[in-house]
């Protein structure tokens, strides 16, 4: 390969995490469908954010987090920054497991994902319903974290590779 191939291979892996969070958060992307007449959805701006944020933290700035919020509102059409505060809670808690971890384990991961899941989730219902009057149906709100928990691992295995991806090519 190329020096400029590379280069521009390494910078398009380095900045994967950005790019897909930029697209979940334009599109709107939720992962839904219907079973039973009830609704179920994914919600993978919080496994990019969390998974990033605790295991590469450079792959995104808290920044372009805050920013990625922002432009959730808009498009979702809830009150400017409840999605930025939720992005941020979800740094703090995963920067705060990160600090704490001494050996890295994805069922730990898993099970701590799940807890900030809950906490980010819960002040969000908070916000929306108690500041705002928002109507929001806080069952779909729980059926939507169980199910983004247990993708998580399927997720991780996914990124992790990803990872690996960025330390062969800079190591090469």
């Amino acid at each position: 390969m190329k020096k400029a191939d590379t280069k521009f291979y390494i910078n398009f892996i380095r900045t994967l995490p950005i790019l897909i969070l930029y697209l979940l958060v334009l599109t709107g992307f939720d992962l839904s469908f219907f079973l039973y007449d009830n609704n179920f959805s994914f919600n993978f701006v919080y496994l990019i954010i969390f998974f990033f944020v605790l295991k590469n933290p450079n792959a995104l700035g808290y920044g372009l987090i805050f920013l990625a919020g922002i432009i959730n509102d808009v498009v979702q059409n809830f009150p400017i920054g409840v999605s930025s505060i939720n992005y941020l809670l979800l740094c703090a808690i995963a920067a705060f497991i990160r600090s704490r971890m001494i050996l890295p384990n994805i069922f730990y991961d898993w099970i701590l994902f799940f807890i900030s899941i809950l906490i980010v989730n819960s002040v969000n219902y908070l916000i929306l319903t108690m500041i705002f009057e928002f109507p929001i149906k806080y069952g779909i709100l729980m059926s939507s974290a169980i199910l983004t928990c247990l993708i998580y691992p399927l997720f991780s295995k996914v990124f992790n590779e990803k990872i690996l991806l960025i330390l062969r090519s800079e190591n090469d």
